[in-house]
């Protein structure tokens, strides 16, 4: 029987599309997961691109294919399609995108990172049509994408400041903070005291990150909330309080059982090595061992895993669901990806370390915060702790745009001369 090379064509137009729709979720969770490295994140995201450039290269093959997977209402779907529509330059291709994915919050977030993935060359036009459409929505997609690339929008970042729509102007709020924009700070502090906690947060996390006033107590008050906002909003108040104060916040909060976990993690984000014995003495308790040891990670910049102080899985324990049809819990283990600690080991290793380091001192993986260090550790640390020196850096000099560790790594090899 003979082989029909159409359908082997379109076999790998229809993989290419496949492939490229599920490594976006890949990299789109991979972003902000502990056990990802520059380089890792970079490898990807050129998996990624190859696949993209297969369906560039099928032309209208890989266009209808892409436009087809749109019908799935998945968000890695609309990325691909929308990188094909917006590098093609056609307007009814953009338009069957757009209605793909509108209203849909979570499809949109595909939209962002398409404009995003692209050339700020080539994307600008795109974002700057969105923010001229005039409704909320289309000025949000906008204002996400000039942020992704922290490109200033000029004018309607200010326009959007003042916006009655609730989303638009927590988007506003973040992106002042993330473009550096200090001229904005009126605008931005009129909303620490803002009748809804999405603004509040907000406006107190770019206050903050912009070297402004009055943006502690309310990040505080969130982080004691249930809010959804509490674990970044206490990593915000403690980078903004003095260490020693910060220190007896994070004691109190641990206090409180169902704050424990959260004071933890914190912990590590202030940097102070005096939590280190008290992050040893957690390793031993299941729920909490993983958390302090990558705080204490965080910390000392000690890999537990190449350092042989990596433990095993508790006997007994279980974390997140199981497969029991009765077990009612359905979250998944938050710290999946991180290793466990063995206890004793980390002991004696702080034990002959320790005096490396200096109580009351901020440190991050090893060294206390400078600006070359935070620059080394965006280059060479984990996604996380590189989330963590864009932000210190960023407080160092406000004014600044905050360093993108979720933009392509492809990119951010460049911007930071990694090969």
């Amino acid at each position: 029987m003979p082989h029909d090379s159409g359908d082997t064509i379109a076999a790998v137009i229809y993989q290419h599309a496949e492939e490229a729709a599920f490594l976006w979720l890949l990299r789109d969770a991979a972003v902000r997961k502990p056990h990802y490295h520059l380089r890792d994140l970079a490898a990807l995201d050129n998996r990624v691109e190859a696949h993209l450039d297969g369906l560039r290269i099928a032309g209208d093959s890989g266009w209808q294919i892409c436009r087809e997977a749109l019908a799935l209402q998945e968000a890695g779907e609309v990325f691909t399609a929308a990188v094909l529509a917006f590098a093609s330059g056609s307007e009814e291709r953009i338009e069957q995108v757009f209605a793909a994915a509108a209203g849909k919050d979570e499809l949109g977030r595909g939209i962002i990172s398409a404009l995003g993935w692209l050339e700020w060359g080539q994307a600008e036009k795109y974002v700057q049509g969105l923010l001229e459409v005039g409704a909320p929505a289309a000025s949000r997609l906008g204002l996400a994408a000039a942020a992704a690339h922290r490109q200033d929008p000029g004018t309607p970042l200010a326009a959007c400041l003042v916006s009655d729509d609730l989303l638009l102007r927590c988007r506003a709020l973040r992106a002042a903070g993330e473009l550096g924009r200090v001229d904005l700070l009126f605008h931005i502090t009129g909303n620490l005291t803002a009748d809804h906690p999405d603004l509040r947060f907000q406006a107190a996390w770019s206050t903050l990150l912009l070297g402004g006033e009055g943006a502690v107590p309310v990040l505080q008050a969130i982080a004691e909330s249930d809010s959804e906002q509490s674990e970044q909003a206490c990593a915000m108040a403690v980078r903004g309080l003095p260490p020693a104060e910060a220190q007896e916040w994070l004691k109190s909060l641990a206090a409180e059982k169902q704050q424990q976990r959260l004071a933890v993690t914190c912990a590590g984000v202030l940097g102070d090595p005096a939590a280190i014995p008290w992050l040893v003495q957690l390793m031993a308790v299941p729920e909490l061992a993983r958390p302090a040891g990558e705080a204490f990670s965080l910390i000392t910049g000690v890999d537990l895993a190449s350092a042989n102080l990596e433990g095993k899985w508790p006997e007994g324990f279980s974390a997140g669901p199981t497969e029991e049809p009765e077990d009612e819990e359905v979250a998944m283990d938050p710290d999946e990806d991180l290793p466990w600690p063995a206890p004793e080991p980390v002991a004696r290793w702080w034990e002959a370390y320790q005096g490396h380091f200096t109580n009351g001192v901020r440190y991050l993986v090893g060294k206390p915060l400078s600006r070359e260090h935070l620059q080394q550790v965006l280059r060479t640390g984990l996604q996380r702790q590189r989330a963590a020196a864009a932000i210190e850096l960023a407080l160092l000099q406000p004014g600044q745009p905050l360093f993108a560790v979720r933009a392509p790594g492809f990119r951010q090899q460049k911007l930071l001369g990694v090969k």
